[in-house]
């Protein structure tokens, strides 16, 4: 069985198509895993929503705690940690991350740049040992072969790699590094935009994203399943 961990970034809480003024990003990673489930409806899902239910932003105490070698912590310091801890384990069981995150501002929403503050963690996504010859970090992840969709909105067009506006987004180029960093570099990116023009060109950015996303979601259930025959 495969774990599939939806997050989902949006300060909208609906989705497009169905709400008024509902979420774009809302609305791919919904398609994303309703997808799934008809190819393989045995997979468990886990959802954070962390658009309406941020966590909370890494404080002095968070950053004493995390770096506090887990024999040593105090109460107090589990007791920081425990949201970290359940953000942590979410993304260990997952093996499929699918993420609706909308670019605002050119980067990614308070909300999710809390979440991913919250899960780079050493000693539980990265190690780090000063006296390690060469790099004294290293990803802890890398060997859990996991996946990340990236499922993204723009209010403007030409944020793709060549294009106009690509020097000036920084959400998945953020995301990847972070999820890099911990070993996860088996990422795909798929995003609507024209948002802010609200004509035809959104409505055909919309079902271009939809249509990708149904082909993404074949090929990996197809990959996973071949994977279980060779096993």
């Amino acid at each position: 069985m495969t774990t599939l961990l939806h997050i989902d970034a949006s300060a909208r809480p609906g989705r497009s198509g169905i709400d008024p003024h509902g979420s774009h990003s809302r609305r791919l990673s919904a398609r994303f895993v309703e997808q799934w489930q008809k190819v393989r409806p045995g997979d468990r899902i886990l959802y954070r929503d962390v658009g309406q239910h941020p966590p909370h932003p890494v404080s002095g105490e968070w950053i004493h705690a995390a770096f506090t070698k887990p024999e040593a912590r105090e109460p107090w310091m589990h007791d920081v940690l425990a949201e970290s801890d359940a953000l942590v384990d979410e993304l260990l069981e997952a093996d499929v991350i699918v993420a609706g995150v909308p670019m605002y501002n050119f980067g990614v929403p308070a909300g999710f740049k809390a979440y991913i503050d919250n899960i780079v963690r050493v000693g539980r996504t990265f190690g780090f040992d000063r006296s390690r010859q060469g790099l004294p970090y290293w990803p802890m992840l890398t060997e859990m072969h996991k996946r990340l969709v990236v499922l993204s909105a723009r209010g403007d067009y030409g944020y793709a790699p060549g294009e106009r506006m690509a020097h000036t987004n920084h959400v998945e180029p953020h995301i990847c590094t972070v999820f890099g960093y911990l070993g996860i570099d088996d990422v795909h990116g798929i995003a609507v935009e024209y948002d802010e023009f609200g004509d035809e060109r959104l409505q055909a950015s919309l079902a271009q994203a939809e249509q990708d996303i149904d082909a993404l979601v074949m090929a990996w259930a197809k990959n996973l399943k071949e994977d279980l025959v060779d096993a």
